[in-house]
């Protein structure tokens, strides 16, 4: 499937956002597709969102997640292009006549984030269970938002995987937060942990909103 809607003019992006010290440096690009299935078409849109485009520039490395819980979408796609990535409208192929609308909305946003080496080893592997979370910080607090998203608990009660990706260019959202458990025991456990935990408090005090969802993979990022 096209994700990607592109312009008359090509743009070049490239992955140049800095995050603090205990993350990992971001000199990827990535494009993250959330999308609404229309009325009985979720398993179709399901289907479609699990085959990457044949022309791809990096076959194999995206991510599908389907919703359980949290914001209105019905899946994500966060989808690996390397160290930079060029928009042609020469790419671009419109949908085949008369052929059944199987989304009824989509956002698309390029980001900055970690080496396709890192997002497996954090994202892939062991479990199905992710939570996405987007964020927008308080005006003047973006750095101490990115400082609070990417600090590391001391002595986590449970290991879980952990990406942050940077806008560069779509949704109004200013971070993404991905949080892989290995299962949903894991998740419950990490739940209970923190609920008190300073880590919360830190968030809330720079960021203006922010939504999270709970989701399990359907899509590749296994390793």
């Amino acid at each position: 499937m096209n994700r990607i809607a592109v312009g008359v003019v090509s743009l070049c992006l490239f992955a140049t956002a800095s995050f603090a010290q205990s993350a990992p440096a971001a000199t990827d690009v990535y494009h993250v597709h959330f999308a609404k299935a229309s009325l009985g078409q979720a398993k179709a849109l399901e289907t479609e969102l699990t085959k990457q485009d044949p022309k791809a520039p990096m076959p194999g490395h995206f991510l599908v997640l389907k919703h359980q819980d949290g914001d209105d979408w019905d899946f994500a796609v966060i989808e690996h292009l390397g160290k930079k990535f060029t928009i042609d409208p020469a790419d671009y192929s419109a949908p085949a006549a008369g052929a059944p609308a199987t989304g009824a909305w989509h956002t698309d946003t390029f980001v900055a984030g970690p080496s396709w080496e890192e997002f497996t080893k954090q994202m892939g592997g062991e479990g199905s269970v992710y939570v996405i979370a987007t964020w927008r910080a308080a005006p003047g607090h973006r750095q101490d938002l990115v400082k609070a998203l990417t600090a590391r608990a001391a002595n986590p009660k449970v290991q879980t995987g952990d990406v942050t990706l940077a806008h560069i260019e779509g949704g109004p959202w200013q971070f993404l937060t991905l949080a892989h458990y290995k299962s949903w025991q894991d998740y419950a456990t990490d739940e209970a942990a923190n609920q008190d935990a300073q880590g919360w408090y830190d968030i809330r005090d720079h960021g203006a909103w922010h939504h999270d969802t709970i989701t399990t993979r359907v899509g590749p990022a296994t390793k």
